[in-house]
């Protein structure tokens, strides 16, 4: 039996999706199904945390990983900066080096338990809030997502690790699959999230 932990924001919990629960909830549905058929138990718990930046990973994600440590490995999916990017009262949350160092910092951390670790890439921001402050008072950018994006497929290729790269699967029809509010996907753009993710979790399945 192995675990996959899923690390992230309001975008890894499914926030806005009240028809599947977000892409996690998709995946977890699938495995499900496939040990049913008589595959592999693979376990998914979704660890996103609404409005948490990498800072926060740092804090939990030694006692997420040692509270849910499975005896045939642990898979694990980092997926943050959508809120480290964000700029709020003219101070971005979390500026690019500390991203970084955050990052690098949870992946050592994540290697005591796993050496199955993918990084998840930052949706696109719809043209209609880009730049415009929120309902929680956050201004994103679009240059500030490529600039993130940069920074985790570094890491990602430094590291030998994969990168899920989500941006460039929305990038051309982000308007059609996010929500209202510009940031989250719809369940359109969680669902294609997920059939980009299947084939990732198909291998432990």
């Amino acid at each position: 039996m192995m675990y996959g932990l899923f690390f992230g924001d309001s975008i890894t919990y499914g926030e806005y999706d009240g028809v599947f629960g977000g892409w996690v909830d998709i995946l977890k549905r699938y495995a499900l199904q496939k040990y049913n058929e008589g595959g592999n138990e693979l376990i998914l718990f979704n660890l996103g945390i609404g409005g948490e930046t990498s800072q926060g990973l740092v804090k939990r994600i030694q006692n997420e990983m040692t509270a849910r440590n499975a005896e045939d490995g642990n898979i694990v999916f980092i997926g943050y900066g959508a809120n480290d990017l964000a700029v709020k009262d003219q101070k971005q949350m979390i500026n690019p080096e500390q991203f970084k160092a955050n990052i690098e910092k949870a992946i050592q951390q994540a290697q005591d338990f796993s050496n199955e670790i993918y990084l998840v890439s930052i949706l696109p921001i719809s043209e209609k809030v880009a730049g415009k402050i929120s309902a929680t008072g956050k201004v994103r950018r679009n240059e500030e997502v490529l600039v993130y994006n940069q920074i985790l497929k570094g890491i990602a290729i430094e590291n030998s690790l994969i990168y899920i790269d989500f941006h460039s699967a929305f990038l051309e029809d982000k308007e059609v699959l996010l929500s209202q509010d510009g940031v989250h996907p719809n369940e359109k753009g969680y669902g294609m999230m997920a059939e980009i993710a299947i084939p990732i979790i198909e291998k432990y399945l």
